[in-house]
């Protein structure tokens, strides 16, 4: 696998300069490039999941078995020089065969014994949880503890886990019975939910021709973990004025149905449960990041508008009267983000902005 000159190129860059962000821009086209030697298609995926993984969060995705989920994350995991576990989650998994556990050893020399940890495969920098309603709730809430405090505890002694730590969970979304659906609380942990459609016709055309030929490709390394850290905090420099964010308040609490004061009818007629703080902060950093991969200084509305769906869909409860009427989380989001007006600064405000961020 060759070396690529991007890798640790962003060390020697100022941060939040226009240099550093032009470097990201490139290095995600390169992994775009190096991933589309493995993956036909699966853009608009690829590009949530290295969003999530930019902002150190954690991306939850829903896709029917066949979409390639596990040879993407192990492909950008190569792309990125990261070290890969996949997890499968059965009924029977223990948050031990997840974590790790003490065993004994004897040292034959002496004769004395003493306990040694044996790290687990979650001490890994990607983690693909495969199936995760499928474990009972102690297992996922080991795994969500681990995904919340980048550490476990084992036998009263802390163990870090390697940085960066980037978990995706996957679920599918036809098969119900036999399973352990995660509670609302625990989904909103996943900073994404990305769902994986199926392939336009040319692309399993493609899919097709290369996967049942002798064809072998090995992607070529783009960045380091290193990288990955400093794109990370590169991410949080990213300047966001207060309009901005008040637009992103006000996407996300136009979802609390239960909150005083007026309500979209979508909210008031389909809705159980809005979305907490948690669904602003997320919007806020992955528009930051979003901003980034297009080349701005400085985040725009239409930077949340373009994270909104994959942040907010798993952060509100729709009730029976959707049900009924066939509406679903996506169908939600998608009327706020029209009928929520959009804040504009004024000419002056943006002039300002640009002389000062350019």
């Amino acid at each position: 696998m060759n070396d690529s000159s991007s890798a640790g190129s962003l060390a020697s860059i100022p941060p939040a300069s226009p240099e550093a962000i032009a470097e990201v821009q490139q290095a995600f086209s390169r992994i775009r490039a190096e991933v589309h030697k493995v993956i036909v298609g699966q853009d608009e995926v690829l590009e949530e999941v290295l969003l999530a993984l930019f902002c150190g969060g954690h991306a939850l995705i829903e896709g029917v078995p066949g979409l390639a989920k596990t040879l993407l994350v192990s492909t950008l995991a190569k792309t990125l020089s990261l070290g890969f576990s996949r997890i499968q989650f059965t009924p029977d998994l223990m948050p031990s065969d997840m974590t790790g556990t003490e065993v004994i050893e004897e040292d034959k020399a002496t004769g004395s014994r003493e306990l040694r940890f044996v790290k687990g495969p979650i001490f890994s920098n990607i983690i693909l949880a495969d199936e995760i309603n499928r474990t009972p709730p102690k297992t996922q809430a080991a795994l969500l503890e681990a995904m919340q405090e980048r550490q476990v505890t084992i036998g009263g002694v802390m163990h870090r886990l390697p940085k960066p730590f980037f978990v995706l969970a996957t679920q599918n979304p036809i098969e119900q019975e036999g399973t352990y659906p995660l509670p609302e609380a625990q989904l909103d942990r996943f900073m994404f939910n990305v769902r994986v459609k199926y392939p336009s016709e040319a692309e399993e055309l493609e899919i097709v021709r290369t996967t049942t030929s002798l064809r072998t490709v090995e992607p070529d390394r783009v960045l380091t973990g290193e990288d990955c850290l400093r794109i990370q905090d590169l991410v949080r420099q990213i300047p966001v004025a207060d309009h901005v964010i008040r637009y992103a308040l006000r996407l996300v609490r136009s979802t609390r149905v239960r909150d005083e004061g007026e309500r979209p009818k979508i909210v008031r007629d389909y809705l159980a449960w809005g979305a907490g703080p948690r669904a602003s902060q997320f919007l806020v950093l992955a528009a930051k990041a979003k901003a980034i991969l297009a080349g701005a200084t400085h985040v725009m509305p239409e930077h949340v508008r373009s994270v909104a769906m994959p942040v907010m869909r798993h952060r509100i409860i729709t009730n029976f009267n959707a049900e009924a009427d066939g509406i679903t989380s996506d169908s939600v989001v998608r009327a706020l983000l029209e009928q929520i007006p959009l804040d504009r600064a004024d000419a002056s405000m943006e002039r300002q902005m640009d002389s000062v961020l350019r």
